[in-house]
């Protein structure tokens, strides 16, 4: 009777242990701690719109009648997608001119310490390098096999937003 007891409350305290075990909470994060994927910045017009009812100035100063409307530039601000790289959450935005991309800020990363060892080397490497390649077929950094990774998938989703393909 002795070891049935021992058995059962030893099942119960494993159980009530395993059930209370909190697992990592640098996971995917819940919407409200991301950005939303996708474009977020229509084109922005190269110049300000008309003002007044009759035309716009001409950079001579003569008014214009009649001056088309300003036309927008293919300057667009895009999210990757939110992606899991073991330790948690990387995500980026890309600011795309002209078909370019001319910056990537990183919007989500892993918090742990390691994590951000890691990252602190990591992420301006490959921020340099996509810049460089304008693609996504860059070199992965050398210790950091899993931000890469995710980086780049980021990166790709936003690429893919924006309907500018890269290579993956």
């Amino acid at each position: 009777m002795r070891r049935i007891t021992l058995a059962l409350v030893s099942t119960v305290a494993v159980l009530v242990l395993l059930f209370s075990y909190r697992t990592s909470t640098s996971g995917i994060p819940n919407e409200s701690d991301t950005a939303p994927p996708g474009i977020v910045g229509p084109a922005v017009p190269t110049e300000a719109p008309p003002t007044g009812s009759s035309g716009t100035a001409s950079p001579s100063g003569a008014a214009q009648s009649g001056a088309s409307p300003a036309r927008p530039t293919d300057r667009v601000t895009v999210n990757g997608s939110v992606v899991d790289n073991g330790y948690g959450p990387v995500q980026v935005r890309l600011q795309i001119t002209a078909g370019r991309i001319t910056d990537v800020t990183t919007l989500a990363l892993p918090e742990d310490g390691h994590s951000r060892r890691i990252n602190s080397n990591a992420v301006p490497q490959l921020r340099q390098e996509v810049l460089s390649a304008q693609d996504v077929q860059v070199d992965t950094v050398s210790g950091a096999t899993a931000t890469t990774d995710a980086y780049l998938q980021s990166i790709q989703a936003a690429l893919d937003a924006a309907h500018l393909g890269g290579g993956s």
